[in-house]
């Protein structure tokens, strides 16, 4: 198995003195905190990641040398794997998602940066997200069959701006329950936020896609005013937010409640959905392009001016261009 002797007899020791817990614990990396930058360097490492992005480590240790804060290139190195900055596209990430929540006001490198950032998504065909409401992405994941429930399977909705999430348990995989879903959870939400969605990412399956004037989804997607885009064909990865989602939510909600309750009815399961869903949402912190360390529903709450600003522009527009067309047929 690739393991050496020595490596063999130590194994064994452990085992017979401590059990499988002595193994799980020479297994874990432990962070050596005392090698540890102190907390104001690391603070100014990240803040020069925000001012400048596109600074290298070397040059970025330089620039704080001659702030008077002494680390190392490696150091600055290790400081931004910690905190998920170590390349330049997420370091770019976190200057947008500080400008648009936190209103900073950008300099001219910082634009020029962002831009060429920007194209480069165009020329690559990456599916980008301007605020909440401006994309969601759904779902349907299977979750299993209980007795005396039968199949049971999940409507997942995703604000991939912010990562709020949304959940529905059904007995059936249909047009109507996907529709159902958005009605009764989805939208009214949004509509008590005062946000507008506006376009919904789903795949190509038969509970989302087909003939317009026969299909329910797509009725009700046309009522709503919501453009609908679908996933390239045979590549579920195109919907990754809510595939990534379905497997944390079957690690820390699925696997550990049917192994500590029996479910007689799909409401009971709902209810445990419910709670989890209100942790997530409220509690977790998320590591997401916009979240950085912060919960979904507070990302929401910092951004969702953005979509209403937005909003206010768009009728402030639809308005000037009335304007101008009665002034010009009088």
């Amino acid at each position: 198995m690739g393991y050496s002797r020595d490596s063999f007899y130590r194994f064994k020791s452990l085992y017979e003195t401590g059990g499988e817990e002595a193994l799980q614990e020479i297994s874990r990396k432990k962070p050596n905190t005392k090698n540890r930058v102190p907390e104001h360097v690391e603070q100014a490492v990240i803040d020069l990641a925000v001012e400048n992005p596109a600074l290298g480590q070397t040059r970025a240790s330089n620039e704080l040398l001659q702030r008077g804060i002494i680390v190392s290139s490696s150091g600055v190195r290790s400081i931004w794997l910690r905190n998920d900055l170590e390349t330049f596209k997420k370091r770019l990430k976190l200057l947008e998602a500080k400008a648009a929540q936190d209103g900073l006001l950008l300099t001219e490198e910082q634009l020029q940066a962002i831009e060429r950032a920007k194209k480069d998504k165009e020329a690559h065909g990456i599916i980008e997200t301007e605020h909440p409401g401006y994309l969601g992405s759904q779902d349907t994941y299977y979750v299993g069959t209980i007795k005396g429930i039968g199949r049971i399977y999940q409507q997942t909705f995703i604000d991939t701006y912010s990562r709020v999430a949304f959940a529905g348990l059904y007995t059936e995989k249909t047009a109507v329950v996907a529709a159902h879903m958005l009605n009764e959870k989805v939208l009214p939400w949004f509509d008590a936020q005062k946000v507008s969605m506006l376009r919904i990412l789903t795949d190509r399956g038969t509970e989302y896609c087909g003939r317009i004037e026969s299909h329910a989804y797509q009725l009700y997607m046309a009522i709503e005013d919501i453009d609908h885009s679908k996933t390239k064909a045979r590549h579920p990865q195109t919907n990754g937010i809510c595939e990534r989602f379905h497997r944390t939510m079957k690690q820390e909600l699925y696997d550990i409640a049917f192994r500590k309750k029996i479910y007689n009815t799909l409401e009971e399961l709902q209810t445990d959905v419910d709670q989890w869903l209100q942790k997530y949402n409220d509690l977790r912190p998320h590591s997401g392009p916009r979240c950085y360390g912060k919960t979904p529903m507070q990302t929401f709450l910092d951004s969702k001016k953005l979509a209403q600003d937005k909003i206010l522009n768009n009728n402030q527009s639809e308005s000037d261009s009335l304007i101008s067309l009665t002034k010009s047929v009088s």
